[in-house]
């Protein structure tokens, strides 16, 4: 399935994401290739870069943890996020310039 880096899809805003594990700081980084670069200062090992990876989101969007999930590439460095209570245009007026 292709995926533009943000799309509305049943009431969330999903974000294509590529992580970067075992980071300094988690923080977003950029926009390249398509995705939203998210740096996360957790390793890849019991789905600890997941939980930092929503929290890392939740925080940047200024919306509930709970209000992030991961749709799909929860084993991998690719991802779809879905964020809920927040608008297309919310999240891109926050994309790294």
């Amino acid at each position: 399935m292709s995926h533009s880096l943000i799309q509305t899809r049943d009431g969330d805003v999903h974000i294509s994401v590529k992580v970067k594990p075992r980071a300094p700081r988690s923080r977003v980084v950029d926009v390249k290739e398509g995705a939203l670069v998210v740096a996360v200062a957790a390793p890849p090992v019991d789905g600890a870069a997941n939980v930092e990876l929503t929290r890392t989101i939740a925080r940047w969007l200024d919306v509930a943890r709970s209000s992030v999930r991961i749709v799909t590439g929860l084993g991998g460095r690719n991802k779809i996020v879905a964020v809920a209570d927040v608008t297309e245009t919310e999240v891109r007026a926050r994309l790294p310039r």
